[in-house]
């Protein structure tokens, strides 16, 4: 007898459809980037490599430091959006999951919750201020 996926009739009649996907996604990549390389430029001008910046000639250079905080609000947004998602999905289920799913959930809005008021009494929301609170007074 033969370990692993038993492959029937039944069951390769049923996987058709993945594997005719399958094909038809590979061969649409194949196409798109094989056009591209016949199509596209053989030979770039130096206006070709210059940063395109909404018609303005660019001045300088486009590596400047950027303040913390636009990388801190950008993860917080992030995490919390993403927990929309599961809250979105909790919602859809609501009556498939019973009880036990509105506990999960409960709980799952609780962390959240503490999450957000430990964000916040840090001052990680803070823009305007360079320290954060919680930390010991030689380390501010």
């Amino acid at each position: 007898m033969r370990a692993g996926f038993p492959l029937n009739g039944a069951t390769a009649l049923q996987l058709w459809p993945f594997v005719v996907y399958f094909v038809a996604v590979i061969a649409l990549v194949a196409t798109m980037l094989g056009l591209g390389w016949l199509l596209g430029p053989r030979r770039l001008a130096p206006s070709t490599i210059e940063p395109y910046e909404s018609g303005i000639v660019p001045v300088g250079s486009a590596h400047l430091p950027i303040s913390v905080e636009f990388y801190l609000i950008a993860i917080f947004f992030v995490l919390f959006d993403l927990e929309t998602v599961f809250i979105f999905a909790w919602a859809v289920a609501f009556l498939e999951l019973g009880w036990a799913g509105y506990c999960a959930m409960l709980v799952f809005i609780g962390v959240l919750v503490v999450a957000l008021a430990y964000a916040w009494r840090t001052g990680a929301f803070e823009w305007g201020h360079k320290t954060r609170f919680g930390l010991p007074s030689e380390e501010r």
